[in-house]
């Protein structure tokens, strides 16, 4: 009788299995996975913002944006995307020897990149859609807040943060390899991505639609003056943090972190520990 579930060396097995297909994929293909992606998380950014942004109990916003962030993962899990944080994992094959370092670090840039097009996109459709002036504004004002507070983290807390985050993602990720049906796969998922938000750690691919979000929010005067009224965030401040270096300066620390996360805590001590049971069966 065959298990309810596959055991973690079968998972890690068809993780870098996964994997090496990853390398291989044609440049274009590539590109449009991962811009689709980076739109599919962007939108369970977008949509928890809006359910969470008129809420002043802090335990109660995340609990509530953390059960409805994990959808961007869902989708990507079942229609298809290729996901800078959740490739992390890839390091697996490498230590393997199914593909070199290069075909990896090739694999992981076009996909960074790629998720960037697609969660601006997305930040910049959003902006346009007038999704932002929920409650004359607070919306808007919520979007320059959660931006503006990943702008000024210092780079050390977003290593750590970084590393926490993707730890989380990467188990959802190998938790739905685990499971068998669609019904598994997304328990299997919601649990760490809810846990990850809740924490409030940080994700380069969520942050890249998070704080072009807050940038184009910037642009309109109304958010501005409500994000001074709720937050007590200032106009200057605001011009000081929220742009393209105030993005960057997030964005490396935390994409730092991320790869922490995936490669040293996950990737390498599971393959560490299931290595000769993979050797064995393929024998």
């Amino acid at each position: 009788m065959d298990n309810a579930f596959n055991t973690p060396a079968q998972v890690l097995d068809a993780n870098m299995r996964a994997g090496e297909g990853k390398a291989k994929l044609p440049l274009l293909k590539c590109i449009l996975l991962g811009i689709m992606a980076g739109a599919f998380i962007a939108f369970g950014g977008a949509s928890s913002n809006a359910a969470v942004h008129n809420i002043a109990n802090q335990g109660l916003s995340k609990t509530l944006a953390g059960c409805i962030f994990p959808v961007g993962l869902m989708m990507i899990v079942f229609v298809g995307g290729e996901l800078f944080t959740g490739d992390c994992l890839m390091i697996a094959g490498v230590a393997d020897r199914k593909f070199s370092v290069l075909a990896m670090i090739k694999t992981l840039l076009i996909v960074f990149f790629s998720n960037m097009a697609g969660a601006v996109i997305i930040a910049a459709l959003v902006y346009c859609s007038g999704l932002l002036d929920y409650t004359n504004g607070a919306l808007g004002a919520f979007t320059i807040k959660v931006a503006f507070g990943k702008t000024t983290i210092t780079p050390f807390k977003a290593v750590c943060s970084g590393i926490l985050c993707n730890i989380l993602v990467c188990m959802a990720v190998l938790m739905a390899t685990a499971a068998k049906d669609i019904a598994g796969k997304v328990w299997a998922i919601f649990f760490p991505i809810c846990a990850f938000v809740i924490g409030g750690w940080e994700h380069c691919v969520a942050n890249m639609f998070y704080i072009p979000a807050g940038i184009f929010a910037s642009m309109n005067g109304n958010y501005v003056a409500r994000a001074e009224e709720l937050y007590g965030i200032t106009a200057d401040q605001i011009a000081v943090n929220l742009n393209i270096g105030g993005f960057v300066s997030n964005l490396i620390p935390v994409t730092v972190g991320n790869m922490l996360g995936g490669m040293v805590f996950i990737a390498l001590p599971l393959y560490a520990i299931h290595r000769s049971k993979i050797v064995n069966k393929t024998k």
